[in-house]
């Protein structure tokens, strides 16, 4: 009678080895999940940082601190064109910069971090600024042409819009111009003040309320630079090409800004206030 040597729970071959392959391949699945680093969760977290918000209603057509607002460059034609081909520059907002491997990993704000044009204009997480008091005017009360203030991120922990005289070691990559970040500490650095577009009218207008959804220009308290979009710089983003953004103040022929320096602080229209945003914790 012939014997059976060998049935199904026999181990044969690279048994050990493959046991240990699968073991390898659950841990570091288990890893990758627990630091956010699936390819399903970075998607997740991308698209999160662009989900639109809405922004505060202006009731008397004013800025006011606590307002969340999207700073919006209009679009225009470039000038002095270096081929035909070059493009008019685009709308773009102000837009946080992180990079790729905080994005995919889904850690909060921190700065520093940087900012960029985003050419994608709708009010999203990585976009909508909180205009907040320096000098303890509470919130619901307007802001004033002059009267400096901080620009804090909503979806940030508690991140300000920061800038600082460029040096050699410090200043904005491509353009060379007075960088502009994102920082978790609030300082002379990180004031700034609304100015009247048209500076033959500045000084009347001091000391009045902002307008919502009109020109105007943001200024750097410290360095007297106008917040600007280096529109023939680009840099490369987890959201693709972005405008670089600066401290520079650009004048033409007669003395006043140029449209790069002119920026409207959109607030949200009626309606839009049903789900009004709140800060991230």
């Amino acid at each position: 009678m012939s014997v059976r040597t060998y049935n199904p729970s026999v181990r044969v071959g690279n048994w050990n080895e493959d046991i240990q392959l699968e073991e390898d391949l659950l841990k570091d699945f288990l890893e990758k999940r627990e630091k956010g680093q699936l390819q399903i969760q970075r998607s997740s977290n991308l698209t999160s940082m662009t989900s639109q918000i809405a922004l505060s209603v202006s009731r008397d057509g004013y800025l006011h601190f606590g307002d969340a607002v999207l700073l919006r460059c209009p679009g225009a034609v470039c000038r002095e064109r270096t081929s035909a081909e070059e493009l008019p520059r685009d709308d773009c907002v102000l837009a946080i910069n992180m990079p790729a491997s905080q994005l995919y990993e889904g850690t909060k704000v921190e700065g520093p971090c940087g900012v960029s044009g985003a050419k994608q204009t709708q009010p999203s997480a990585r976009s909508v600024f909180v205009i907040t008091s320096i000098d303890g005017s509470p919130s619901g009360h307007p802001l004033r042409f002059g009267q400096p203030f901080h620009l804090k991120m909503l979806s940030g922990d508690g991140t300000l819009l920061h800038s600082d005289k460029a040096s050699f070691q410090k200043c904005a990559k491509r353009s060379r111009h007075q960088e502009v970040t994102l920082v978790s500490q609030p300082s002379f650095l990180t004031q700034w003040q609304i100015l009247y577009f048209d500076p033959r009218l500045r000084m009347e207008f001091e000391g009045t309320p902002v307008p919502a959804n009109e020109r105007v220009v943001i200024n750097h308290v410290k360095t007297n630079q106008n917040l600007a979009v280096e529109e023939k710089q680009c840099v490369r983003t987890p959201f693709g090409r972005e405008y670089e953004i600066s401290a520079h103040t650009f004048k033409d022929s007669h003395k006043a800004e140029m449209d790069v320096n002119h920026w409207i602080i959109a607030t949200g229209a009626p309606g839009d206030e049903i789900n009004p945003p709140t800060e991230a914790q």
